[in-house]
């Protein structure tokens, strides 16, 4: 997502510790960042274990059986919401009109907060709920991967100059390596395999 909007735009990437069950990911924010010759992440820190309600933020087994029926528990209640929240604090603050996320609503776990009528809606919050929207700036939301497969976010990924050994996707890692067995992990595989790419991706094990 950040390779495709420095196509066009002057990238201030943000990152978000929200009290996840790990910081791989934090560490891959920045590693992607330097990789790809932008600004290092502004990092935010939330505490959404104050909130609990989802195996990334509270006492609850990542489930290890692979995606199915109905949204898991690795949703965490909000997160979106509050990730574009940010988003459009720091955008306001910094006069900038257009903000970007890397959810996707095709090869997904099912999370209500990564589907198009979710990034519409923000869109418009943006437009009511701040001085600048109210004084004319019109904010706009872009997620450049929503409609893709896995597999075309991997090839588009791989011909912007991502390297994917670098990122991060695990939802239960053990140190800097994937648990291979949690949805996140399985749907990233089956990506690589559809793509016809190597997956570089580190993995405990293999589901």
């Amino acid at each position: 997502m950040l390779a495709i909007a420095m196509q066009s735009f002057d990238c201030h990437p943000l990152t978000i510790d929200y009290g996840q069950r790990h910081v791989t990911e934090l560490h891959a924010a920045q590693r992607v960042c330097s990789q790809l010759g932008v600004r290092a992440p502004r990092q935010v820190k939330i505490d959404l274990r104050a909130i609990g309600g989802s195996a990334l933020t509270a006492d609850i087994d990542v489930p290890k059986s692979g995606p199915g029926a109905g949204i898991p528990v690795t949703y965490v209640p909000a997160r979106n919401t509050l990730f574009l929240s940010y988003a459009l604090a720091l955008a306001e603050t910094l006069g900038a009109e257009d903000m970007f996320i890397g959810v996707n609503a095709v090869d997904y776990s099912g999370y209500p907060d990564c589907r198009p009528e979710f990034i519409q809606a923000f869109e418009s919050l943006a437009n009511l709920a701040t001085k600048l929207g109210v004084e004319g700036m019109r904010f706009r939301v872009h997620a450049p991967l929503l409609a893709l497969t896995k597999a075309d976010i991997i090839r588009r990924g791989i011909v912007l100059g991502v390297d994917y050994g670098l990122t991060h996707s695990c939802y239960d890692p053990v140190k800097e390596r994937a648990c291979g067995r949690c949805d996140s992990c399985v749907i990233r595989r089956r990506g690589f395999e559809n793509a016809g790419i190597p997956d570089p991706t580190r993995y405990v094990q293999q589901a």
